[in-house]
């Protein structure tokens, strides 16, 4: 029997107490310099996600999580503050997956790029025919 709780992250890789032990790990928890430019590119693209998707009822995206093999809900706010978290400490925040979602109000990344890539393009052909029209 133990006297004390078992820790629930016991062998966890992503456990949140290893920030306060100093031999969790080599991990610093820092970003390398291309992971820092990925997440700045991220939160980027996720103003012209929510821009272009918000308006069509879209609250946020869904991302399958490869510790949980779960899908995670994120609306927009939520998901600009965890990769906010992410780039000022090193570390993702722990999640849980969204309370019964409408998996109708929320698209992937792929989707979201996607349909942003598509809209662009489109501008960018009409401004095109406009510059050719006399």
């Amino acid at each position: 029997m133990h006297d004390e709780p078992i820790d629930p992250f016991s062998s966890d890789p992503t456990d949140p107490a290893d920030v306060f032990d100093p031999e969790a790990g080599e991990d610093d928890g820092l970003l390398t310099a291309e992971e820092r430019q990925d997440v700045l590119e991220d939160i980027a693209d996720l103003e012209i996600y929510q821009a272009l998707l918000t308006p069509l009822g879209i609250r946020g995206l869904v991302i399958d999580c490869e510790d949980c093999h779960q899908s995670h809900y994120f609306d927009w706010d939520l998901l600009r503050s965890n990769l906010r978290q992410l780039l000022s400490s090193g570390r993702a925040r722990v999640h849980e997956p969204a309370f019964d979602p409408d998996p109708d109000h929320y698209v992937t990344w792929e989707y979201a790029r996607g349909y942003a890539d598509g809209v662009h393009d489109a501008l960018t052909e009409s401004a095109d025919e406009t510059e050719l029209d006399p």
